[in-house]
């Protein structure tokens, strides 16, 4: 199978229901990680635990310290969404590494249901810390006159999100397709580590921002004195 960055060819229609191949790819990329989680989970042990696990648990400290630091919360309400992000994000980035595989976040589709997705949180951790009257009166602070650039605001952040991440993604697809065009096979090393790099960040940068979103909707107001 083939894929071509700039034209999704439909693989199967379900009725109105069209399946491409960033969606079929984003499947595979969802069972490798269930299939994963699933093994990790079975190598669990308290009192000898394994390489793997060991792993793990630093890689979720060092997630959970990075959340401290940037929501200034406890990090554990948010841990599941917030690592689910980055794992998700950072595994269907690598998955372009799989020749003639495209990511599904250079599918601008995938990019906005993950912002959607963040949207969807920072609605539900607002109304949910604030109350549905608090975290609405909040658009309207300081003034009643900013309501509307307020609104305008968390709506572009929709749009921020999954444009940024599918800017960044798509010219890694189009850079791999144009060095592979020119070398073929015999694509250097270092290249190769680069895309590593470039997906990294990227799913760094996203869930970054989804913390500090989650965090500024999830805070608190501070009471006048």
């Amino acid at each position: 199978m083939t894929s071509n960055p700039f034209f999704h060819e439909v693989l199967l229609q379900l009725g109105p229901l069209a399946i491409t191949a960033p969606v079929v790819t984003t499947w595979g990329v969802m069972l490798v990680l269930v299939l994963g989680a699933a093994w990790l989970r079975s190598q669990l042990s308290v009192r000898e635990p394994g390489r793997a696990q060991a792993l793990m648990e630093t890689a979720f400290e060092l997630v959970k310290s990075e959340m401290r630091l940037t929501m200034n919360d406890d990090p554990a309400p948010f841990l599941p969404l917030i690592a689910t992000l980055f794992i998700f994000i950072l595994a269907a980035n690598f998955s372009g590494l799989i020749p003639g595989v495209a990511p599904p976040t250079a599918a601008l589709e995938t990019d906005l249901a993950l912002a959607l997705a963040v949207f969807a949180a920072v609605l539900g951790w607002g109304i949910r810390r604030r109350g549905l009257w608090g975290y609405l009166r909040s658009y309207a602070q300081p003034s009643l006159l900013v309501l509307p650039l307020n609104l305008i605001e968390a709506l572009t952040r929709i749009v921020s999100m999954s444009v940024r991440l599918f800017g960044n993604v798509m010219s890694g697809v189009v850079i791999s397709a144009v060095v592979l065009g020119l070398a073929g096979l015999l694509v250097p090393v270092p290249f190769m580590a680069l895309e590593l790099l470039t997906g990294l960040i990227q799913a760094y940068i996203f869930t970054v921002l989804a913390m500090v979103f989650i965090a500024a909707a999830a805070s608190q107001p501070s009471q006048p004195e």
